[in-house]
């Protein structure tokens, strides 16, 4: 998505204030002989005692007697015990601290916990209770009721600046006056190394190789959908599969009394009750599901779209109707990855999955969709559309009675612009002319285009200025904005990623590229970085922007593809351009992390890149 400058600072554009406000000074990273060990003096080590809570209370340090438990009410992560901050329902505050020695001379030392969080909080807007984790005097995050979910979420961050010292980790639950926040943590780590050893593989992802077959049928405005959904999936992992999710992530435009996403008579397993403000439906299966087994589940479902020229709503007679078709949730080392939806970015991550989706519509509409569409006749006045995409993480469309021209690029791709009224046909024109552009200068630095046709929808009245989905994209009338979501295609679309965990994967990637198909250098960007608090990093979640939102686009656009510019700098242009492309290859349909692109850089390059990513605040 690319924010609109009425929301926030456009985004990877820095301000002529910003650009005289206080610097960061870039030190260069020390170079070093190729095959020459880092911090070869390090002893590897697991720097937190007890950090499981099964071994009593000692060495923590709690507020008061109790947190550290085994009570019922809330369960371990693993063993018996864990520490549970707040939770009363009136205002207090609760504290876990110890006292750390990291050893010095290691390259990566790495704080990670696990974290439960649960709440009586209704809100979806307020964060009313807190917990907040740090290290010495850094604030490393703030979590609150915001973020409750289901299960607990592994999170991890890089405290290599901290080798050699001696510091407290701490952890402070602050509640209000009413409606409880659980904090819950367990198996609390702090572990070093000094090698530069490639990080561990990612831990399996499941449920695998969804495959999605939809059938709605619209009312005359294309406003109401119904009909059918299935979805086959196979569990990847060595752990049996209970359940699943599915994510109905547009019910966030309405409320739980008065649902836009409707699922009913579920077949294949049970439905449970909805989570995460009605965004989540857990269904549990007949039986576990085994590794490399499979299963289908079906269901009927109901959209209703709301008024609002959103990338969910519609423009008067145009529907834009993005996140609407219900998609697994995923699974992984984490756990089940359940967050919020999010307003200022996207929550949005999701494996590649197949889908065929047939949309019969009266035949005065229009409808762009994901993937490549046939149209044949349905019953009387109506056609139906029928929208097959391969490997694609999720499936968009629209319904109105659009303008259309289309094109070709040089590179063979058939690009479509579907255009509201009051959009001029040189705007149009002029749309086209960058979509054929820029879908080709992105596939020949990071690999061919694989999605066939490429639908944009073009509205000036969208207040986020624009959104990404496979093959279609919603976007204002603007040469930078549309470059910019073309540009998701790969940095989202097939290189996948955690959207809610780490924003930064897409929205600086796709802006570095963006920079690059539109020939900017990005010279002197990194000088005029100011950061607003120690907390603040590039490569913070969307929990963190939600309550910064003021400072995301500056830091996580601006900053971050900057920061790329800048790891150009260091590489040379022709190694910085032969690793995106290689780790887009080595991600193709997969999912990239930051640890997994650090590890790709530092492979790349002779020169030490530790301070690098410390200067950056590149962390993961």
């Amino acid at each position: 998505m690319r924010p609109t400058p009425h929301k926030a600072l456009g985004a990877g554009v820095l301000t002529a204030a910003a650009l005289v406000a206080l610097s960061l000074p870039v030190t260069p990273a020390a170079a070093r002989p190729a095959g020459t060990p880092v911090a070869a003096d390090c002893t590897p080590a697991q720097a937190v005692t007890n950090g499981g809570f099964e071994s009593g209370t000692s060495p923590w340090t709690q507020s008061s007697s109790g947190l550290i438990t085994s009570r019922s009410g809330q369960t371990a992560h693993g063993g018996s015990s864990y520490a549970w901050l707040d939770g009363v329902g009136s205002t207090r505050t609760d504290t876990l601290t110890q006292s750390v020695t990291i050893p010095s001379g290691c390259a990566t030392a790495t704080l990670s916990f696990w974290l439960h969080i649960d709440t009586d909080e209704t809100t979806s807007s307020t964060a009313y209770d807190k917990l907040t984790a740090k290290i010495g005097s850094t604030t490393l995050a703030t979590y609150s009721n915001l973020d409750d979910a289901t299960g607990y979420v592994r999170k991890s961050f890089d405290v290599s600046s901290f080798a050699g010292q001696t510091v407290n980790i701490g952890f402070t639950g602050t509640e209000d006056s009413s409606l409880q926040t659980s904090f819950v943590l367990d198996d609390i780590a702090l572990d070093t190394s000094g090698g530069t050893t490639p990080p561990p593989a990612d831990t399996v992802r499941t449920p695998a190789a969804p495959s999605y077959t939809v059938s709605l049928s619209s009312d005359t405005g294309g406003t109401v959908w119904n009909g059918h959904e299935s979805a086959t999936f196979t569990n990847a992992s060595a752990t049996a599969l209970s359940e699943v999710y599915l994510r109905l992530w547009d019910n966030y435009h309405g409320t739980c009394s008065a649902m836009p996403v409707t699922v009913t008579n579920v077949t294949g397993g049970t439905a449970g009750a909805l989570s995460v403000n009605c965004t989540a439906l857990k269904i549990t299966l007949p039986s576990p599901l085994n590794q490399g087994q499979s299963a289908t589940i079906g269901f009927d479902l109901g959209i209703t779209v709301p008024s609002g020229a959103d990338r969910f709503g519609h423009d008067g007679a145009f529907s834009f109707i993005g996140n609407a078709l219900p998609v697994l949730a995923v699974r992984d080392g984490s756990g089940w990855h359940l967050d919020p939806y999010t307003n200022n970015g996207e929550s949005f991550y999701s494996l590649a999955a197949d889908f065929k989706v047939t949309l019969d519509h009266p035949s005065g509409l229009l409808v762009p969709a994901t993937g490549t569409s046939t149209d044949t006749p349905g019953s009387s006045g109506r056609t139906v559309t029928t929208a097959t995409a391969t490997k694609v993480r999720d499936f968009a469309w629209a319904a109105g009675p659009f303008s259309k021209i289309s094109g070709t690029s040089s590179a063979g791709v058939p690009v479509n612009i579907y255009s509201v009224s009051g959009i001029s046909s040189s705007s149009a024109q002029s749309m086209l002319s960058t979509a054929k552009s820029a879908v080709d200068a992105h596939a020949a630095r990071f690999g061919a285009y694989p999605y066939g046709e490429l639908d944009a929808v073009i509205d000036n009245n969208y207040w986020f200025g624009g959104m990404e989905y496979p093959g279609f994209v919603l976007d204002l009338v603007s040469t930078t904005a549309l470059t910019h979501e073309i540009g998701h295609q790969w940095w989202y679309g097939i290189v996948g990623d955690d959207e809610y965990n780490s924003p930064w994967l897409d929205e600086a990637f796709t802006d570095y590229s963006t920079d690059l198909a539109l020939g900017k250098t990005g010279t002197g960007c990194w000088s005029g970085v100011s950061w607003a608090s120690s907390a603040e990093k590039i490569t913070n979640s969307m929990a963190y922007w939600d309550a910064h939102s003021s400072r995301y686009s500056t830091v996580v656009y601006g900053y971050g593809k900057c920061a790329l510019h800048d790891l150009r700098r260091v590489l040379g242009d022709t190694a910085m351009a032969k690793l995106l492309k290689d780790y887009a290859t080595a991600h193709w349909y997969g999912v990239s992390t930051t640890a997994e692109f650090k590890a790709a850089a530092q492979a790349a390059t002779s020169t030490d890149l530790t301070s690098f990513w410390t200067q950056h605040r590149i962390d993961g």
